[in-house]
């Protein structure tokens, strides 16, 4: 799957809002979709570090339009946390030497609110 195809869109509520000052962004996604590939879509649309996620399927609603009751469908909610404090890994390389890995990695997602 795309990862146009992975994340259909944000769920923009209170709860989501307050929660992005942490780092933690609210998607709808496609309901076939593991937890890996909407990380894997996550970093690759917004280029972010992803470090979790959480998903729920939301059940649709009872709804009444007159005489006629029907029902919202179902659909899959991801509650993804992304690094807020990017930084330079190091690590020990060949020979002992101390090797850096810098990855552009941006710590919000300036998109999610239509920025």
């Amino acid at each position: 799957m795309l990862p146009e195809e992975i994340i259909i869109r944000p769920v923009v509520t209170e709860k989501s809002n307050d929660e992005m000052q942490s780092g933690k962004y609210t998607f709808e996604v496609n309901k076939k979709a593991t937890k890996v590939d909407i990380a894997r879509a996550v970093e690759k649309l917004f280029e972010v570090k992803v470090l979790n996620v959480n998903t729920m399927t939301v059940k649709g609603k009872t709804k009444r339009v007159r005489y006629q009751e029907g029902k919202t469908p179902d659909w899959k909610k991801a509650i993804v946390t992304i690094d807020t404090n990017v930084a330079d890994k190091t690590y020990l390389g060949k020979g002992g030497k101390e090797v850096k890995v810098s990855k552009k990695y941006k710590d919000s997602i300036d998109e999610f609110m239509g920025a």
